[in-house]
């Protein structure tokens, strides 16, 4: 159910969201070579937090993935002052502009978003709940001159353009069981493009690292408009998942 309420958010878009690739060009940034799509499997992710967050304990997701985020990798000129790629991802935008402490809602001020948008993301990032979005967008987009609107709105058709492959839908249909690793990849590859399985992270918790939480990404920063075709795809590091994986199921 909750899937098919992320596509019609996405639908509310209307024109001013359009999937093609020009709409996705203010997006190519300031001097990084490609961006990690960090979408969580919110059943996972629930299950294997001791206190869930405000999203948790209201509802949990359906079918399909949800956002995580957008994340570009290391810019050059973050590189030239000497932050390493560990650093970059621990900290982010917050090395120019630290984050304030306490919550994610006190890293940014709340977005004017148009009302299609800000809608569709309230279905396609359940996060929003504990102000994930003002964090992502904080971290990651906020120093490298990544308009909110367009940041939020191509994280949004990544997100469906994933959420309507067969690689989901293998995710969907295998909640509630485990599967083999190699098999997800394999998933993975037959929807988009054989041997592109290591553009594939999987991300796991709980004991042994067995159940599923989420997936990373790795797309070209000139590609976007181009994905999920192969050629868009770039390799990432592979994740910390048990050779049998867990899909919890939503519920």
């Amino acid at each position: 159910m909750r899937r098919c309420l992320v596509s019609f958010a996405l639908v509310l878009l209307g024109v001013w969201v359009n999937l093609a690739a020009a709409d996705t060009q203010p997006l190519e940034g300031e001097g990084f070579d490609h961006y990690t799509l960090a979408l969580t499997w919110h059943p996972g992710f629930c299950e294997t937090h001791s206190r869930p967050p405000d999203e948790c304990r209201e509802r949990q997701a359906g079918q399909g993935f949800v956002l995580h985020g957008l994340w570009p990798s290391l810019p050059e000129r973050f590189a030239r002052d000497g932050v390493d790629r560990p650093q970059w991802w621990r900290e982010g935008c917050f090395l120019e502009e630290p984050r304030a402490a306490g919550s994610f809602c006190r890293a940014h001020p709340p977005f004017d978003l148009p009302e299609a948008l800000g809608k569709a993301l309230d279905e396609g990032m359940p996060g929003r709940a504990s102000c994930l979005d003002r964090y992502q967008y904080a971290k990651h987009a906020a120093c490298l001159a990544l308009d909110a609107d367009d940041y939020f709105a191509a994280s949004l058709q990544l997100l469906e353009r994933v959420n309507a492959s067969a690689f989901a839908d293998y995710v969907v249909l295998n909640q509630g069981g485990e599967v083999d690793r190699n098999e997800l990849i394999g998933a993975f590859e037959a929807a988009f493009g054989s041997g592109n399985g290591r553009a594939l992270r999987l991300e796991c918790r709980g004991p042994g690292n067995r159940q599923l939480s989420e997936v990373r990404i790795g797309i070209g920063v000139d590609r976007l408009g181009d994905f999920p075709d192969a050629e868009s795809l770039v390799e990432q590091r592979p994740g910390r998942c048990h050779n049998r994986v867990q899909i919890p199921a939503a519920g």
